[in-house]
């Protein structure tokens, strides 16, 4: 990047079922966004939209109208899962570029509006069409299970570790009034062996906000919290590999984590070792355990024993879904990489309140979309 880019503002609408219109959500978490930097919607000088579900093509140009009649470039984008993950980079790109000053990325969805979308646009049968996510990630669990011996039980302790960390997040969808036990997950109803209904991200409506900016605007607005830079901003689509099997409408390789995350890593100068947390898509309990070895937590065949031991839990070496992650916190579409960077922002600020990590200094966030592509963002505090 050839600037310096910070985040000067955050802002969201809890996730959930609340049957609220999505017009509605994403003027709570813009609003939010500017009043948490201290700033007029004037003052921005590009608005990238993500949604998947929300709407046509008119549907955030049209939001945008809510803030003001600035005349301010409003533009689209989509990328399945990762959309919100890709508007943020596409903001943080104009800013780093010299396009923009300040740049906002707002994303809204409501899940429960995609119907029969993961369909749409095949003209001849095809695997893409009938093979749900849940399948296709309950397909990646056996093998592990048959290739490194994890247990049920593993799985159950991952989606229970984000149920509780989602306990006190005030915008997740999924907060128990208890602390919920790997039991309990597993004796919640089946899906897709070896995963349960605990085990599966919660779909619903939200929206999430992120405005950022240059270092001179931020000398300006004189924030007296801590800053938060923008260190590296990453995405790649999925490459070709011996024995490459195109799962088209689901997701790549995993590979393409591993790499992407690489690129983040070289782009910031640092190191997995460097990590305070992490946030990554979580939608079944297999995909966190083989990111701890993708994006390299840990080698190859030892994410089993970072489970066990508790290193991913809050108080452990390196948390993961501190906010609950898309199995708690929910997975509305269009805004949940901005809400991941919503919460990366609050726990480098220190403004966690019970679910914040001590002394966090850097922080990942991480997404994958069908497609299929890879988006990590690493981000800092900056005093």
């Amino acid at each position: 990047m050839n600037r310096d880019v910070y985040v000067i503002g955050v802002g969201a609408h809890p996730f959930g079922k609340h049957g609220v219109p999505v017009g509605d959500m994403a003027d709570v978490a813009g609003m939010a966004a500017l009043e948490d930097a201290g700033i007029k919607f004037p003052d921005v000088d590009r608005l990238y939209n993500g949604y998947i579900a929300a709407g046509g093509m008119m549907t955030g140009v049209t939001f945008a109208k809510e803030f003001g009649l600035t005349g301010l470039p409003v533009v689209h984008v989509e990328n399945a899962s990762a959309t919100g993950s890709t508007a943020f980079q596409e903001a943080v790109l104009s800013v780093a570029g010299g396009n923009a000053e300040i740049a906002m990325a707002l994303g809204f969805d409501d899940m429960n509006r995609m119907g029969g979308m993961m369909a749409a646009g095949f003209s001849r049968p095809s695997i893409d069409t009938v093979l749900l996510p849940a399948a296709f990630f309950a397909m990646w669990a056996v093998r592990r299970m048959h290739d490194n011996g994890t247990t049920v039980e593993t799985f159950a302790k991952i989606a229970a570790k984000n149920w509780n960390h989602a306990r006190s997040n005030p915008i997740a969808q999924r907060r128990s009034d208890h602390e919920v036990t790997p039991e309990e997950v597993l004796a919640s109803t089946m899906i897709s062996y070896p995963h349960t209904s605990m085990m599966a991200c919660a779909a619903g409506g939200g929206a999430a906000c992120a405005l950022v900016a240059s270092e001179e605007v931020v000398r300006r607005l004189g924030d007296s919290r801590p800053k938060v830079k923008v260190l590296a901003s990453q995405q790649q689509s999925e490459q070709y590999t011996k024995g490459h099997v195109f799962m088209g409408a689901v997701i790549g390789p995993s590979e393409m984590t591993r790499t992407t995350a690489q690129a983040a890593y070289e782009e910031a100068g640092l190191g997995p070792d460097d990590l305070n947390f992490v946030h990554v898509h979580d939608a079944f309990p297999i995909e966190e355990l083989m990111y701890y070895e993708l994006l390299g937590i840990c080698g190859d065949g030892e994410g089993d024993k970072l489970v066990a031991e508790g290193a991913t839990s809050l108080g452990g070496r390196i948390p993961f879904s501190p906010d609950g992650g898309l199995t708690a916190r929910g997975h509305p579409g269009g805004p949940t990489g901005l809400a991941q960077v919503w919460d990366a922002t609050q726990q480098l600020r220190g403004e966690s309140g019970d679910r914040q990590i001590p002394d966090a200094r850097i922080g990942m966030c991480h997404m994958v979309g069908a497609g299929s592509v890879s988006v990590v963002h690493l981000l800092a505090r900056s005093d």
